[in-house]
């Protein structure tokens, strides 16, 4: 059954949205690598981890706690996994906000088996409370716990099995010194190259039993922001159209007609990231404009725009931020076909 797609609804999420979304959950753990050999990119960190992991096991102990951080969608959650199956070991996963009280965390903990992997992703977002008890947890294997109040406090010692923590940000600026340092391995995840990510659209097409063209796949990995996680999105959007304008196979022509009837242009901008460019541009001049002024304008909200759009576009070099607001480069005027004055280039 082919899935679809609202197209015009500014309410629905966007395809290029790099966070996990409802969309990806009935496809992206089967395309998940299972070993470290399978992970596509990341070659320095994947030499890196490969070696940590070795030894780790030649001397019969477990892996020091692990950082990964990075923009979202590049597969900081498969490398947990991954390392996890290449210690031979179980893991368990969950996210800051998920573990709400100390409790929370102690009955994790407390599961735990000698050399399991214990995962946290948006690890960033524990609670200062919660993060106090990591600490120790994470140093010598015991938790502290405070049981009552007042002159009826009593402390609780608990020992734990040793443990791997593997911890996932896209904001490690976030993460307090003490926590940071904790982490005896930390790794970022950088955006990959049209290359990888043809590869990483190959892969996927075969395990998913999409018939792509090598042409079809570097059409799609161009647009696709530099990460794994838009690309096979853009993968399975793209079927739809083959299934039904063509025979079922993803082509150069066919990539591109549906990568533009999703409003996805050559440099894997969409609708918004073009609407935030034309309203500087245009509507300011160039800028300097403020965040919140533009949020308004387009009638977005202050920390999508801060949060999805900018990153990418400065990345490109389109937008740069000023003590007095966001302005459009040379480059973003270019990319829109829009003739800059004289006095507004930068």
């Amino acid at each position: 059954m082919i899935e679809k797609t609202s197209l015009n609804s500014e309410n629905t999420e966007r395809i290029v949205e790099p966070e996990y979304t409802a969309e990806d959950t009935d496809f992206e753990y089967s395309l998940r690598p299972k070993r470290l050999g399978e992970f596509i990119g990341q070659e320095k960190l994947k030499e890196n981890l490969k070696i940590f992991i070795e030894a780790a096991k030649a001397r019969g102990e477990n892996l020091d706690h692990v950082l990964l951080y990075g923009p979202p969608g590049l597969g900081k959650t498969s490398l947990a996994s991954i390392i996890a199956n290449e210690m031979g070991v179980n893991i368990k996963s969950t996210s800051g906000p998920a573990i709400e009280k100390p409790g929370d965390l102690a009955a994790l903990l407390t599961n735990l088996q000698d050399g399991d992997v214990l995962f946290i992703d948006e690890i960033h977002r524990l609670s200062r409370q919660v993060e106090e008890i990591l600490y120790p947890a994470m140093e010598d294997y015991f938790l502290d716990i405070i049981i009552g109040k007042g002159p009826a406090a009593q402390s609780i010692k608990i020992d734990l099995k040793r443990f791997t923590l593997i911890g996932a940000t896209t904001r490690a600026g976030q993460l307090t010194g003490p926590l940071r340092d904790r982490f005896g391995v930390i790794m970022r995840l950088e955006l990959y190259t049209e290359e990888q990510l043809c590869d990483i659209i190959t892969r996927s097409s075969v395990i998913l039993a999409i018939p792509t063209m090598q042409a079809g796949a570097r059409e799609i990995a161009c647009r696709s922001r530099g990460t794994p996680r838009i690309a096979n999105r853009l993968l399975k959007r793209a079927r739809d159209f083959a299934e039904v304008l063509g025979d079922g196979k993803i082509t150069q022509d066919l990539a591109k007609i549906a990568l533009d009837k999703l409003e996805i242009d050559s440099l894997g901008l969409d609708s918004l990231d073009k609407r935030l460019l034309s309203m500087i541009i245009k509507g300011y001049g160039g800028g300097p404009v403020g965040l919140d002024t533009l949020a308004s304008a387009l009638g977005e909200e202050s920390v999508t725009l801060e949060d999805v759009c900018e990153p990418f576009l400065m990345q490109l070099g389109f937008i740069a931020r000023t003590p007095r607001g966001r302005t459009a480069t040379a480059l973003a005027y270019q990319h829109l076909g829009i003739e800059q004055m004289g006095q507004q280039q930068l």
